[in-house]
């Protein structure tokens, strides 16, 4: 590794536990973390002026979900659907499915663009069939459009440059972080490969790209989030006492910390012990800044003829 690389340490924040937490935003209106414990369905967020952690049960696992401009909704990305959710009252509005004919497929990772569109993968969640699942956009009036990108068995990677023309995404299990060009109209560009991650470094796992166009890739197996500049160069490496590293996100009040969220998901007795902090979230500081998250753009409502909960 060049010596121009820079190292720095992360360090536990929220001692969660999760079996699988994920998809780490920050929330710069209110100044707080929020994330999913995805099998545990249910969102958490993190209150920095307090430390509190609050908690809200979900009516399914949630994949990824989004802020949206009413700081009471959420767009869900539900295991079997997208929708809204309203926080004050709990109540979600009716589910609209996605890929209800494939049983073994559900929601995985997702971010807005910049027309505050949502776009995510799916995950397969059999080992034996491969890439089966697709990539997707939800418009403002939550109508869901399927995109031209290839099949994927573990969506993950999903974020945009900062100026919205690039997206990021990877199938997981390649190794390999591809980019695209991306149109405001909609046009998606052919691929090209960003980056690929050997053995040692891990699978990529959620991404985020801060305010110079730098991408920071969560590795899981990989003890890390590595940044990679807009070019593909590895410039920085947080290390981290946890080896599934799931989600990073810029938060705090200059946008120049990094959260990461982890799993425990696959580990052992003995590796719960080496590394008891996995499944927590953890915070670092960077010699980056971060971008606000893009809000989901809402055009239709949670009316009281549509609320009602999702059953697992």
């Amino acid at each position: 590794m060049s010596s121009a690389v820079h190292r720095s340490p992360g360090q536990l924040l929220v001692d969660a536990r999760h079996r699988l937490g994920e998809c780490a935003l920050w929330c710069e209106r209110r100044q707080a973390l929020w994330w999913t414990d995805l099998e545990g369905a249910a969102l958490q967020r993190w209150d920095s002026a307090s430390g509190a952690v609050s908690r809200w049960p979900m009516p399914d696992r949630v994949g990824s979900f989004a802020f949206c401009e009413d700081p009471d909704l959420l767009l869900l990305g539900l295991a079997g659907g997208i929708a809204l959710h309203r926080l004050s009252t709990g109540t979600t509005s009716a589910l609209v499915p996605v890929e209800p004919g494939v049983a073994t497929t559900r929601i995985n990772d997702g971010r807005c663009d910049h027309e505050g569109r949502f776009v995510f993968g799916m995950y397969n969640q059999t080992d034996d069939e491969g890439p089966i699942g697709g990539w997707y956009r939800v418009h403002a009036d939550l109508t869901v459009e399927p995109l031209p990108l290839p099949l994927t068995g573990v969506a993950n990677s999903t974020c945009f440059s900062p100026d919205g023309r690039r997206l990021y995404h990877t199938d997981s299990p390649g190794r390999t972080v591809w980019c695209r060009d991306y149109h405001a109209d909609g046009r998606i560009g052919p691929p090209e490969v960003f980056l690929r991650l050997d053995a040692s470094e891990g699978y990529p796992d959620g991404s985020c790209v801060d305010a110079s166009g730098g991408v920071w890739t969560a590795c899981w197996q990989g003890h890390a989030v590595r940044r990679h500049d807009d070019q593909g160069r590895l410039t920085d490496v947080v290390d981290l006492p946890a080896p599934n590293i799931t989600c990073p996100a810029f938060g705090g009040a200059s946008l120049d910390q990094l959260f990461l969220t982890s799993a425990r998901k696959g580990m052992d007795e003995a590796a719960l012990a080496a590394w008891p902090g996995s499944g927590g979230v953890f915070r670092a500081a960077t010699r980056h800044r971060g971008l606000a998250e893009r809000r989901f753009e809402v055009r239709v409502g949670v009316s009281p003829a549509d609320q009602r909960h999702v059953q697992r």
